[in-house]
């Protein structure tokens, strides 16, 4: 659930391409060639590779679930493509062969539960005898837990507020299209009225928001119904594993496609979708001149391509050796790109639909004013004739049009005011329906179509939970799986109860916003350094020649090199001088703020920065820890060597 960048969406798009030829195809065909040529996941992939990198997977595996925004058709490529996560043995019969857009599972390696996973195993052949294979193993497990962990605790919340939405859509007047009486019967809300209906109906009626982080509030019980209905909707779609979720997949990748056809085709037949429209693929040139443009296409590459997650290393491993992963990669790319612009499309022609909407109320509240003010007729002055009959007015009669309180009602303005992140679900798009002839039924297809694409992601979720605990051994082998899926959706349900809070919602983007982006770039350099230097250019090339035909070209070998290195280097250094200068700042929604209904702009607590900075930093730490076992397991084999053959040596000279 990255948000949208909050610039011209026209001017986005320059370095979000430029970023994506340079830094984010480049680095998704090492995933891919890497994962098809070791056949590993990316624990055993990075571990063979160097046993030091074996912690840059492990917090990065987790990280999968976490991109809730990820395009549909990236979803449903991954997810149809999905194996059985390295427990074959897992799998029924029916799925152990070739899946849907794969080209089969027949001589993949299995690379999960038995005895040491293969990673670990390396590490054994490297120092034999150090105990260094299972402790690689929970060095990884730890590592994947923690991350995916933390995301899903918070994501599944997420569903949670779209599982309370769709379940209000289904009536006639929709909830969020009125305030409500006020205490006294005698009038509506203050607060709705301050504000607007969608904005009271997701702050108040929903959230029930505090005005500050530092007051958690109490539980919403609604808000926990909600939450336990979502943990066990995924607990039963993954409780066989890919048993269950590859019945599951089918729907749930395929049904958003449908409804985002059905979006654009009514999207484009509403008024005012052609401004909108333009406004999407209009670059504003000043805009580009703003480094932080750059920045944040730079790093939403790795949200829309999902890469450094580890995903990919896995599903590509299951590729035959022969697989030409370079086709594979330019061409899920673009079907990538293509899918989200299509997506925009149908967002935009609607977002253009409600800009126009606003535009007219605004044409007609100053109309009224005129109106008032000069004793003309009513409804004398269209929204036509507003520009004209004010020039008039402000030639004629300037002092008495400058004491109005007219608006600047300006389209571009109403477009520039989307909202990103949950905000344009929730608030923005909700308000776009509203207006929209049978309201109700597309508020069920759209809050239907974001809570299967979120269901969609749990299931690669939980699987990166529930597999490093199988490979770790924490349960007997006759502890059904069942029963571990359980137990683990059951402690996710407890822990997630605090976004139930009233301010349950502050410390969702306090994990949204901190736990993923850092710690992405650095498993991307890793990835780079690691095959580029570690592993060796002329010998990724040879593996490449052998499973395409062909060496790598030089556009592949110089950003390999040089440009992706380079451009992560920068994208890490420009990313924490942004965290270090900039505040570390929520915006607060408090009625008492004396600009409500806009949020107040407040600093965390010292307590809260400090739970920020840790997040930040917390799955890169699995890097330098699993370095440090490594060489602490080095240096204790070579004692326990020695010592093996200081006995021997003296028994020697005794003789």
């Amino acid at each position: 659930m990255k948000p949208a960048p909050k610039v011209s969406q026209g001017a986005f798009l320059i370095p979000y391409l430029i970023a994506l030829v340079l830094e984010g195809i480049p680095i998704f065909y090492i995933e891919l060639a890497i994962g098809q040529r070791l056949r590993r996941g990316s624990i055993g992939v990075w571990t063979a590779i160097s046993p030091y990198l074996g912690g840059a997977p492990q917090g990065a595996a987790a990280l999968s679930a976490g991109s809730a925004g990820k395009p549909v058709e990236r979803q449903m490529l991954a997810q149809l493509r999905e194996g059985p996560h390295g427990h074959e043995h897992d799998a029924p019969p029916s799925v152990q062969g070739p899946h849907v857009g794969w080209r089969g599972t027949s001589s993949r390696r299995p690379w999960g539960r038995q005895g040491a996973g293969v990673g670990c195993w390396v590490s054994g052949a490297l120092w034999p005898g150090s105990g260094g294979g299972a402790e690689c193993r929970l060095s990884a497990g730890l590592g994947c837990l923690t991350v995916s962990f933390l995301v899903s605790l918070y994501y599944n919340t997420v569903l949670t507020w779209v599982l309370w939405y769709l379940l209000n859509s289904f009536q006639y007047p929709l909830p969020w299209s009125s305030c409500p009486l006020d205490l006294n019967r005698t009038g509506f809300e203050a607060e709705c009225q301050a504000s607007s209906t969608v904005s009271y109906f997701w702050y108040r009626q929903t959230l029930n928001i505090t005005a500050d982080i530092s007051d958690n509030g109490s539980i919403q019980w609604r808000l926990l119904a909600c939450l336990a209905a979502s943990w066990a909707v995924v607990y039963l779609c993954v409780i066989r594993g890919i048993e269950s979720t590859g019945k599951a997949i089918y729907f749930t990748a395929l049904f958003p496609y449908l409804v985002l056809t059905i979006f654009l085709i009514r999207g484009l037949t509403l008024p005012g979708a052609v401004k909108g429209l333009i406004y999407l693929f209009t670059p504003d040139v000043q805009v580009l001149q703003n480094p932080r443009v750059w920045l944040d296409a730079a790093t939403q590459i790795f949200f829309s391509l999902s890469l450094a997650l580890g995903g990919h290393i896995a599903f590509a491993s299951y590729n035959p050796p022969r697989n030409n992963c370079e086709k594979d990669t330019v061409t899920i790319a673009l079907v990538n790109s293509m899918t989200s612009l299509y997506a925009s499309i149908a967002v935009f022609s609607v977002l253009g639909f409600k800009a126009a909407n606003d535009h007219g109320r605004c044409l007609d509240r100053n109309a009224l004013h005129l109106i008032n003010e000069f004793d003309f007729p009513d409804q004398s002055i269209s929204r036509g004739d507003y520009a004209a009959v004010l020039a008039h007015l402000n030639a004629t009669q300037p002092e008495r049009v400058a004491r109005l309180p007219l608006e600047a009602c300006r389209l571009e303005d109403f477009l520039d005011k989307s909202a990103s992140g949950t905000g344009l679900a929730f608030i923005v798009f909700t308000e776009a329906i509203l207006h929209m002839p049978g309201a109700p039924g597309w508020a069920v297809l759209f809050f239907s179509m974001l809570f299967t694409l979120g269901l969609s992601s749990m299931f690669g979720n939980m699987e990166s939970i529930i597999t490093p605990l199988l490979d770790m051994g924490v349960t007997h082998r006759f502890f059904p799986k069942e029963a571990l899926t359980g137990l683990v959706c059951l402690l996710c349900f407890l822990l997630a109860i605090c976004f139930t809070l009233q301010s349950g919602n502050y410390w969702l983007e306090v994990f949204d916003s901190y736990a993923a982006p850092l710690n992405l770039i650095i498993f991307a350099f890793l990835e780079v350094v690691g095959v580029t230097y570690v592993y060796g250019m002329h010998r990724f090339g040879d593996d490449i020649a052998g499973m395409t035909g062909r060496r790598p070209g030089l556009f592949w070998r110089v950003t390999w090199k040089v440009v992706s290195p380079l451009l992560l280097l920068s994208i890490f250094v420009a990313y924490v001088a942004v965290l270090a200068w900039t505040p570390l700042s929520y915006r607060a929604w408090d009625t008492q703020y004396a600009r409500f209904p806009s949020r107040q702009e407040k600093s965390y607590p010292g307590w809260v920065q400090a739970t920020c900075v840790l997040l930040c930093f917390l799955p890169s730490l699995w890097v330098p820890a699993v370095a440090l076992g490594q060489l602490l397991a080095k240096r204790r084999w070579k004692q326990d060597t020695w010592q093996d053959r200081c006995p021997k040596l003296q028994d020697r000279g005794a003789s």
